[in-house]
């Protein structure tokens, strides 16, 4: 990486790269207390009327978390009320984590959080300033995070007075010397070895001052489309391209993205990363690297290349970038396997490596991922969230609506706090189906022996986040009475099929939605049980150990391969 020059505050903390954080924020609150019992019931009528819809043969129906069905109300993903009852949603279903209440008022809040979250998008399925309801002060629901936060906070929000700044210039020193990367939580003991630095010098590297200048070369490439080609395929191949981009000095500029073209991604997000998630560079560059495409000298020159100048085994296999000289020979072993911490394998250069790049690619979410996290959450935690929320207030629900002043620590200080889920939760992906013909699949019931084993030495876990493609796998959870299942409720094989075909029986929409969901779910849950031989176990796995979670452990279930 080339030294920085002068100009490296305006570099990091260029308006570019957070342009699409400081968008309006997504408040999440209620409207009000429901007016009588009458107007309640006919509220709620009117939101279960639509309990059940069929999309592209996907069952979607309420969820069971032990709420009377009468008081819960599908959540759809985008769209006015109209394009609701007919399309894409994620549903959340959480088996035993409520026992069945009447309680009027936990109902209410519940339903009208419900109804915030459809109605946070306008007709056109964007999202609306209409409903941030900045006027007024209501309960906001714990579980629901606000786009600000879940996309990176804005570093200049805190409005300084004149007399601040001498705190101004120190603030932007430290922002400049690049000592903390925004996406980037937990303290470096946590992390894996040079994570901050990393992803700074990433960062730098791929938002260059000036993208016209002659010297900036650049690497264009679509996401891998192939039918076989899973979302972890595709992002471990992203990652093979982006260390190839660092090698060669070229800005990475990622262009068709396959899973992001459908309806629920508008205008010029969609077919593109930044329907999910921040690009992996900026608009002028991204611009002037379409616009060399179209020149057939930059051709002849180098000055930009596709995927296709380069070999599978480059992008798949390829050495990684030794910029940083040798960071993964000092990984901590956190990774157990039969009982024992694997410490050294013949791969480390490449998990440390993929987990540096995944970590950049998805840094930052947009405002559509940060609202399907939001309905997922909701939909799994928002009732136990209510009942939370009206046990613990000294306050009426209605007093709430009295009080329109919003404190500075509120805004500046608490709102950066995550949204609520039951901690500690154990995440879990089950990958079984054609998946045996790459690696050894085990039972779910090693799986919960594992989870077992977490509980021995922590007594009050008792969540799990369920993520797997087995309908099998579902009911088996069923019999773990002692335990708590949160899964999207989603149509899943029986039987074994690829997991092309899988997918496409759900809709590239679903098929894309609720596994990012439950990857994002996976990152932000206590513990994580997997299975190496899964690239979508080890991805989520690296996000984790840049995303804080290091020293949460990973126990695996095979140790077929490492990627």
């Amino acid at each position: 990486m080339e030294p920085l020059n002068p100009k490296s505050i305006e570099r990091v903390v260029s308006q570019r790269a957070f342009q699409m954080g400081s968008s309006f924020p997504c408040q999440i609150c209620v409207v009000g207390f429901l007016c009588g019992v009458c107007l309640t019931s006919l509220f709620l009528a009117a939101l279960t009327s639509f309990g059940t819809s069929a999309f592209g043969g996907i069952s979607f129906s309420t969820f069971s978390t032990g709420i009377p069905m009468s008081n819960s109300s599908p959540l759809a993903i985008s769209g006015d009320i109209n394009k609701i009852r007919k399309e894409r949603e994620i549903i959340l279903h959480s088996q035993g984590s409520t026992s069945p209440g009447t309680d009027e008022k936990v109902s209410s809040l519940y339903s009208a959080w419900s109804d915030l979250l459809i109605k946070s998008i306008d007709e056109d399925g964007q999202f609306s300033q209409r409903h941030q309801f900045e006027k007024i002060q209501c309960t906001k629901s714990p579980s629901l995070g606000e786009l600000q936060v879940e996309c990176g906070r804005r570093l200049d929000d805190f409005p300084l007075s004149t007399t601040d700044e001498q705190l101004k210039n120190y603030r932007d020193q430290m922002i400049a010397e690049g000592a903390y990367p925004p996406w980037i939580t937990g303290s470096d003991e946590e992390n894996y070895p040079l994570t901050r630095k990393v992803q700074r010098d990433i960062w730098l590297h791929q938002h260059p001052v000036n993208c016209s200048d002659h010297n900036v070369r650049f690497l264009v490439a679509d996401w891998e489309r192939l039918p076989g080609f899973g979302i972890g395929a595709q992002l471990a191949g992203m990652c093979g391209l982006l260390a190839i981009a660092i090698k060669e000095k070229r800005v990475l500029v990622t262009a068709y993205y396959n899973r992001a073209d459908h309806d629920g991604c508008k205008g010029s997000s969609r077919s593109s990363w930044s329907c999910y998630f921040f690009l992996e560079t900026s608009p002028e560059c991204r611009k002037r690297a379409f616009q060399l495409m179209q020149d057939k000298e930059a051709w002849e020159k180098g000055i930009i290349t596709r995927k296709e100048n380069y070999t599978s085994k480059e992008i798949w296999a390829g050495r990684i970038p030794r910029v940083w000289g040798n960071p993964w020979s000092i990984l901590q072993p956190t990774t157990e396997i039969n009982g024992s911490l694997i410490a050294h394998h013949r791969k480390m250069d490449r998990r440390w490596w993929r987990a540096q790049a995944v970590r950049y690619l998805m840094r930052f979410r947009s405002e559509y991922t940060c609202h399907l996290l939001n309905m997922a959450r909701h939909a799994a935690f928002g009732w136990e969230a209510a009942k939370m929320v009206l046990m613990s207030s000294s306050k009426d629900f209605r007093e709430d609506l009295e009080d329109n002043n919003i404190s500075e620590i509120e805004k500046f200080v608490w709102s950066n706090q995550k949204p609520w889920i039951p901690r500690p939760l154990l995440s879990m992906h089950v990958r079984m189906g054609d998946k045996s013909c790459e690696m050894k699949v085990v039972g779910f019931n090693e799986y919960m022996h594992l989870a077992e084993r977490i509980r021995e030495r922590f007594p009050h876990l008792n969540s799990i986040w369920l993520s797997t493609e087995m309908q099998d796998v579902i009911d088996k959870s069923k019999t773990y009475h002692h335990w708590k299942f949160y899964y999207t409720n989603v149509t899943r094989q029986v039987g074994n099929i690829t997991m092309a075909a899988y997918e496409a029986s759900l809709g590239r929409e679903t098929s894309t939605n609720y596994p990012l969901v439950n990857f994002l779910m996976a990152t932000e849950a206590d513990f994580f049980i997997g299975a190496l031989g899964s690239t979508w176990c080890f991805l989520i796995d690296g996000m984790r150990n840049t995303g804080g979670k290091v020293m949460s452990g990973y126990l695996s279930v095979n140790k077929d391969r490492f990627w």
